[in-house]
C-alpha cells in the first residue's frame, strides 16, 4: 500500500477513536529533543548551528564562515528545515546562504531549543522535513542583571549584557552583545587565506594581500522585550531584536559579506480562560527584514577594470497567525488561521553602479493557511493529529514569469502508546509540503544566465517515524526509525547543459538515531547518540547517474561525560565522531571526505549566585579535518582539482566569565 494511502487510512481509524471513553485530559506534545539554559550553556560563541550539531547527531553543520553558519538535519536542509524564534519566521537574504535563517538570532538571547524531527507541525508554513523552533529568553519580575565577558583563541572577544525587571502589570528586558574574531586556523596551522593558497584556489578570488589579516567577522545584536499583564488571564508580549554583523568573510566562496543586518518584530497577545470555547486564544503579528550585500571587494578580482562586483539582496516578511485551544469533550482541539508575505529583491552592480541584471526579480510569497490539531489521552495510549490547508501564490515583477500557484494538504498523527512504566512506543506518519522558494525559481547568474526554472513543482514529504523510549531510574533511552518519501524534491543538477539548473525528482530517505542517558551516580551522567541516515534518488535529473542523494552526512556519534562536582557546578568531556562520507553525490559536485572525532572539554564552576566562570577547549588534539561537503547548489570555489573544502577550526581554547545581581 502506497504511504498517502496509508496515511489517509490511519487518519480515518484515528477519528473513530473519538467514540471511545477517556481516563484523563493531557496535552500531548510533538516528540522532539530539547536544548535547554542555551544562553548560559553556549558560552564559545553566538553560532547556535555550532551548539547544535555538538548536543544533536542527526544535525551537521555546513560550514562557511567562523559565523553564520547553516544546518543540515537528517540529511535535509535550507527551505526544507522550518527555523523560528518564538513563532517568527525570518528568511535570509543570501541565495548562497550566507545568512541561514539560525544566523540571524544569538545564543546568548536563547532559553531553549526544540528540534522536531518530520513533518509533525502544521502551525506553521513549509515545515516539510523537521523544524528547530527556539524560546528566546523573557523578561522577570523583579530587578536582574547579567554581564558575560568572554575570551578564546584566534583573538575572539565578547561582552554580553541583560537587565530585566518589573512587576505583575508589566516586566521590561533589554540585552545585547558584540563578538568579534580573527580568523581561525586548521589543525593545520592554516588560517582562511592559507587554506585558499593550499587548495589552488584561482589567484583571481583569492584576498588581495594588504587583506590577508582581517578579521573574519563582527557581530552585534539587541534584543529588547515589554510583557504587559492588564488582567491575571491576559499578556501582551512586544519583541524586537536588532542583528548586525559587519565584514563576515566567506573563504571558499568568490564573495564575503560587507555587512548582513536584521530586524525582527514580534507582537503577541494571549488571553486564558476567556470563555467555554476558548481556553487559550492567541494573537500574533510578526515582521522581519534582512539587508545583505557580498561582494568581490577584498579579493584580487576587484582591481580589474570593472572594480569590485556586488550581489545587494534585501528580504521582508510580514505574517499573523490566529490560534484557538478550547476542550471539545474529552478532547483538546486548536484551530488557526495562518498567512505570510515575503519579498525577496536583488541586483547586481560594479564600479559603474546597476549592471542591469536582478539576481532575484523582486518576487513576492503569499501564503494562506487553515489548520487545526486535536489530542487525547487513554488509559496507556494517546494521540495527536494535525491537517493543514495552504494556498500559495508567487509571482515577480518580470512580465515573463507566470504566477505560480500551490495548494496542498498536510497532515499527520503521532501516537503514543504505554507498555509498561518504564516503556513507551512512539508512532507517526505524516504529509508536508513546501514550495519553490525565488532562487529555485527565478535566480539568474551575473551574465544574466537563468539557473532558476519557474515550472518546479512544489516538494511533498510521505514519512514514517517509529521510536522505543525506556526510561529507567539509571538510564534513559530513545532509539528512532524513519523513512520518508520525497515527492518533486528540488535537486540542482551540475550535469544540466542548459541554464536551467533545478529539477523535480522523486527520492528515498531513511535512517535510525539512538540516544541515550546513563546515570553513574547522582553526580556522574554520560549522555550520547548516534545517527545514521541514507538517501536515493528513485529518479534521475537530466544526465545524471548517481543516485546518491546531496547532503545524506554519513554516521555520527556524540557522547558526553559529565561530572557535578557541586550544585551548578561540573567538568564535562565530550567526543564528536563520523564515518568517512564515502557515499556522495558526485554528478552534483560533492566529493569523498575523511572520517574524523574530536575531543571537547569543558569546566563551569559557580562561586555563589553572582558569579560563574567557564573555561574550555575544542578539539583538544589539534586534528584537520572538514565536515561539510560541496555540493554545488551554493556558489564555491574550485582549487586545483575539486572543489575547496573549509576545514574546521584547530584547537581553540576559551573562557566566560559571568557576573549576575
Amino acid at each position: 500500500m502506497k504511504l498517502n494511502k496509508f496515511i489517509t487510512l490511519s487518519l480515518v481509524c484515528a477519528a473513530t477513536l473519538m467514540a471511545e471513553e477517556a481516563v484523563q485530559l493531557e496535552t500531548i506534545n510533538v516528540d522532539a529533543t530539547t536544548l535547554s539554559d542555551v544562553s548560559h550553556e553556549q558560552i564559545k560563541s553566538a553560532d547556535l548551528a555550532d551548539a547544535l550539531q555538538k548536543a544533536v547527531p542527526s544535525i551537521a553543520i555546513s560550514r562557511r564562515s567562523g559565523i553564520a553558519n547553516d544546518i543540515v538535519l537528517r540529511g535535509m536542509r535550507k527551505d526544507d528545515i522550518n527555523v523560528l524564534v518564538d513563532g517568527t519566521k525570518t528568511y535570509g537574504a543570501c541565495p548562497n546562504r550566507m545568512d541561514p535563517p539560525i544566523s540571524h538570532v544569538l545564543a546568548n538571547n536563547i532559553d531553549s531549543i526544540n528540534v522536531i524531527e518530520g513533518p509533525y507541525d502544521v502551525e506553521n508554513f513549509g515545515t516539510l522535513s523537521g523544524a528547530v523552533t527556539m524560546k528566546s529568553k523573557e523578561p522577570s519580575k523583579g530587578l536582574q542583571g547579567e554581564l558575560d565577558l568572554g575570551y578564546g583563541s584566534y583573538n575572539y572577544k565578547k561582552i554580553g549584557a541583560t537587565l530585566s525587571g518589573g512587576n505583575d502589570l508589566i516586566r521590561l528586558m533589554i540585552s545585547g552583545s558584540a563578538e568579534t574574531s580573527d580568523q581561525y586556523k586548521d589543525g593545520n596551522g592554516d588560517d582562511f587565506v592559507a587554506q585558499m593558497e593550499k587548495s589552488g584556489v584561482p589567484a583571481m578570488n583569492q584576498y588581495q594581500t594588504k587583506y590577508d589579516s582581517l578579521q573574519a567577522y563582527e557581530k552585534k545584536t539587541v534584543m529588547a522585550k515589554a510583557f504587559v499583564n492588564p488582567t491575571e488571564n491576559q499578556e501582551l508580549r512586544l519583541s524586537y531584536t536588532a542583528n548586525r554583523s559587519d565584514d563576515i568573510l566567506y573563504p571558499s566562496s568568490a564573495m564575503d559579506a560587507m555587512y548582513d543586518n536584521s530586524n525582527i518584530y514580534d507582537v503577541t497577545y494571549e488571553i486564558k480562560k476567556l470563555s467555554d470555547l476558548s481556553k487559550k486564544l492567541e494573537l500574533q503579528y510578526y515582521a522581519s527584514d534582512v539587508d545583505h550585500p557580498m561582494s568581490t571587494y577584498y579579493r584580487a578580482a576587484a582591481t580589474g577594470m570593472m572594480g569590485a562586483m556586488v550581489s545587494h539582496l534585501t528580504t521582508n516578511t510580514q505574517g499573523a497567525k490566529v490560534k484557538n485551544t478550547l476542550d471539545v469533550g474529552n478532547y483538546e482541539l486548536l484551530v488557526g488561521l495562518d498567512g505570510s508575505k515575503r519579498n525577496w529583491n536583488g541586483k547586481y552592480s560594479n564600479k559603474n553602479g546597476y549592471t542591469g541584471v536582478d539576481s532575484i526579480p523582486d518576487a513576492y510569497t503569499d501564503n494562506a493557511a487553515l489548520f487545526s490539531e486535536i489530542s487525547r489521552k487513554f488509559d496507556a495510549f494517546s494521540f495527536k493529529m494535525g491537517v493543514r490547508y495552504d494556498s500559495t501564490s508567487i509571482k515577480t515583477n518580470v512580465s515573463a514569469y507566470d504566477t505560480n500557484n500551490y495548494n496542498a494538504l498536510s497532515a499527520y498523527i503521532l501516537t503514543n502508546y504505554k507498555l509498561n512504566a518504564n516503556n513507551k512506543l512512539v508512532f507517526g506518519i505524516g504529509k508536508s509540503s513546501r514550495v519553490p522558494d525565488a532562487k529555485e525559481l527565478y535566480f539568474t547568474s551575473s551574465s544574466g544566465s537563468v539557473a532558476g526554472n519557474q515550472d518546479l513543482k512544489q516538494v511533498q514529504n510521505y514519512e514514517a517515524d517509529l521510536s522505543l523510549e525506556n526510561n529507567y531510574d539509571s538510564f534513559l533511552l530513545k532509539t528512532k526509525l524513519f523513512y520518508s518519501k520525497l515527492k518533486d524534491y528540488i535537486i540542482y543538477n551540475n550535469k544540466s547543459t542548459i541554464a536551467t539548473k533545478y529539477e523535480n525528482i522523486d527520492a528515498s530517505l531513511y535512517g535510525l538515531s539512538v540516544n541515550g542517558s546513563y546515570f553513574f551516580t547522582d553526580t556522574v551522567t554520560l549522555d550520547g547518540g548516534v545517527a545514521y541516515q541514507q538517501g536515493r534518488k528513485d529518479t534521475l535529473a537530466t544526465n545524471q547517474t548517481d543516485r546518491d542523494l546531496p547532503n545524506i552526512t554519513p554516521l555520527k556519534a556524540n557522547l558526553a561525560l559529565t561530572y557535578e562536582y557541586m550544585k551548578n557546578s561540573y567538568v564535562k568531556a565530550e567526543g564528536i565522531a563520523t564515518d568517512k562520507w564515502s557515499k556522495y553525490d558526485s554528478d552534483d559536485g560533492e566529493q569523498e571526505i575523511g572520517s574524523w572525532s574530536v575531543l571537547n572539554l569543558k569546566a563551569s564552576h559557580e562561586f555563589n549566585k553572582y558569579v560563574k566562570l567557564d573555561l574550555g577547549v575544542d578539539n583538544v588534539f589539534d586534528k584537520a579535518y572538514a565536515i561539510s561537503n560541496t555540493y554545488k547548489d551554493l556558489t564555491l570555489l574550485s582549487g586545483s582539482t575539486d572543489v575547496m573544502l573549509l576545514n574546521e577550526p584547530g584547537r581553540y581554547f576559551y573562557t566566560n566569565l559571568t557576573l549576575k545581581f
